[in-house]
């Protein structure tokens, strides 16, 4: 049993120095994000600017009319959108305990963090203006899914951490680029706070993809066993949200964001990485390889059965009201 352990930490060790001899490539991706960016801030989405006259108080009025029209889908997805994003603090703990201070990590994480905290507080002005929910539950489910804590898995494997972060920035940005094409006809304000969501998403998705790709390369066994593992089980932070089987059930029936495009997100990865045409492999990790390139079809199976088998649902969340949809 000592010996177990030993090697488990042996093994961990060695994955801390592979991440951490990546720092002169993190700084490249780094500046590349940088150059890449558009640093906004949620002011600039919906000001609530000091200097602001009587006729942004219409300009409000307007917006709270245009919100009621929107469907119980969009603000299902939207609540989603939001309690995911308001969990950032979790994302950051689980970087930041394998980066000590000084390093190209840590100021990526710390500037990640500071970028993404900008989308809880845009979506969160947008949805307290819009006057789109009973705040006080919904605040009290975010409260409760903070508390919760976020403890994936992943026995701090800091390969696990960045393909999770390589499928989940993707996964997010599809959430709000969808939920933004479906609000778009009933509240533009809601498309174009979205819309600048998902480009930071896809802009996210860029480095953590290429950081993985290094891994691959530095690393391919363990990496390859690091994706499978994250690829068979990835599921969108926020298990402990009371509605989240209910609103990601709804999300996907309204493909905004489910296996179909989870499907397409593996599919892109596995192309953008090359998995297919890894070689000299051990046989760990050729296995691995071999049974990630069965995922798509995997996924394809999952969502025919899926499909074949679902019924009608009726949706109502307390924090919407008494509006339902039934999909």
């Amino acid at each position: 049993m000592t010996g177990h352990r030993e090697s488990i930490t042996h093994d961990l060790h060695h994955r801390l120095d592979v991440v951490r001899s990546l720092e002169e490539r993190v700084r490249e991706e780094m500046a590349a994000h940088i150059e890449r960016r558009n640093l906004w801030m949620p002011d600039d989405l919906n000001s609530a600017d000091l200097g602001l006259g009587e006729e942004h108080d219409q300009s409000l009025r307007e917006l709270r009319a245009r919100a009621r029209g929107l469907p119980v889908s969009v603000r299902a997805a939207v609540a989603l959108n939001l309690l995911t994003e308001e969990g950032l603090p979790h994302f950051h703990r689980l970087i930041a305990t394998h980066f000590p201070e000084g390093t190209a990590w840590r100021e990526w994480n710390n500037m990640w963090t500071a970028e993404e905290d900008r989308h809880g507080c845009a979506l969160r002005d947008y949805v307290r203006d819009a006057r789109l929910f009973h705040m006080r539950i919904f605040e009290q489910e975010q409260y409760e899914y903070i508390a919760a804590g976020f403890d994936p898995h992943w026995e701090q494997d800091p390969y696990r951490l960045l393909a999770y972060t390589s499928l989940q920035e993707r996964a997010t940005q599809y959430a709000h680029a969808n939920t933004g094409r479906l609000a778009r006809d009933h509240e533009p304000m809601l498309q174009r706070v979205l819309a600048h969501l998902a480009g930071d998403e896809s802009r996210h998705y860029q480095f953590y993809r290429a950081v993985f790709a290094d891994l691959l390369r530095e690393d391919p066994d363990r990496a390859l066993v690091s994706l499978l593992k994250v690829t068979v089980s990835f599921a969108m932070p926020g298990h402990a949200i009371g509605d989240f089987e209910a609103l990601s059930d709804l999300v996907d029936r309204e493909n905004i964001f489910g296996t179909a495009q989870y499907r397409d997100i593996v599919v892109e990865l596995l192309d953008y990485w090359k998995i297919g045409d890894m070689t000299g492999l051990s046989a760990e990790g050729t296995k691995a390889q071999e049974r990630l390139m069965k995922m798509p079809s995997r996924l394809e199976r999952m969502l025919k059965a899926q499909q074949a088998k679902r019924e009608a649902r009726t949706f109502q969340f307390d924090f919407i009201g008494e509006q339902s949809i039934r999909i």
